[in-house]
């Protein structure tokens, strides 16, 4: 059986993960063949998983030739919840005309904490480290609170994080006061504060990650993969490529041998019933007869 048969467990593990309320979502560029110009283009793959704290994990990839707003739309059509993104503008889409209460953007702490990072690194401003101290306490906050339970962790959070934020914040208005416009440091705060509201949602759902890390690392495979295959071969390559690291990156989440899983659930499924494909799905897989 080849891969083009998983496109029925494809389609339901798209259904598990898009059925979580909180989602992570990141792209990344791919190069794609464009035989009629006789070199590659860029096409994008979109990558959405399930919470980070979420009991049970999964990812989904999305093989896409463009980054514009559209394929997030598209993507996720008709679901409603929280994700957490960068500040890239192809989400803001996503957010918008679908009412306040359907989606919600959670922002990245680790995104805005790199551009302190870049100029303490290169002793550009001894601000830069004072943000990326206070900011490491409230990473402390949630390394205590990375086992608890979602209530557990957001009174966690709102005991000990939320006036480290509250003074994160009054710090930063006042630095910005400080220091000269145009320069790295104004517009490593200025970031912060333009995100304040949408960086702060984890401390208003213990659902919600700190930072947009678990997807990074979920994207990893695909920048290795730059370097081993290069490119794709087409549109449909890319999006059968996608359509096989989805599951088996998802197998590897819960604990799986990708391989093995894949193997299996090929030599499986010509005789699997349609009406049973769950029990194929990489969080169920070996817990059904």
């Amino acid at each position: 059986m080849t891969t083009a048969g998983l496109q029925p467990l494809f389609d339901a593990h798209r259904a598990f993960v898009l059925g979580a309320q909180v989602l992570h979502a990141d792209e990344t560029p791919v190069r794609m063949l464009d035989p009629g110009a006789g070199k590659t283009t860029k096409a994008y793959v979109w990558a959405y998983a399930r919470g980070e704290h979420d009991a049970i994990p999964g990812v989904v990839y999305d093989f896409c030739i463009g980054r514009g707003a559209k394929y997030p739309m598209a993507f996720l059509q008709g679901w409603a919840g929280t994700i957490t993104c960068d500040d890239y503008k192809g989400y803001d889409a996503v957010f918008r005309g679908v009412g306040e209460q359907c989606r919600i953007e959670a922002g990245c702490l680790a995104h805005a904490r790199r551009k302190f990072d870049e100029l303490a690194k290169a002793h550009a401003s001894p601000v830069a480290m004072q943000a990326i101290e206070r900011i490491a306490w409230l990473y402390r906050v949630e390394q205590e609170a990375r086992e608890m339970t979602a209530a557990d962790r957001l009174a966690l959070r709102q005991q000990r994080a939320q006036p480290l934020w509250d003074e994160l914040h009054v710090w930063m208005r006042l630095e910005r006061t400080r220091v000269a416009d145009g320069g790295g440091i104004a517009a490593a705060v200025d970031y912060s504060l333009k995100r304040w509201v949408a960086l702060g949602r984890f401390l208003h759902d213990g659902e919600v990650s700190i930072d947009n890390n678990h997807i990074e690392r979920l994207m990893r495979p695909w920048a290795m993969g730059r370097k081993a295959w290069l490119f794709a071969g087409s549109e449909l390559a890319g999006q059968r490529a996608a359509m096989v690291m989805s599951l088996v990156q998802s197998a590897k989440l819960n604990g799986h041998d990708p391989w093995a899983y894949l193997k299996d659930v090929l030599e499986r499924l010509q005789a699997h019933p349609n009406n049973r494909i769950e029990e194929l799905l990489p969080h169920r897989w070996g817990t059904a007869g």
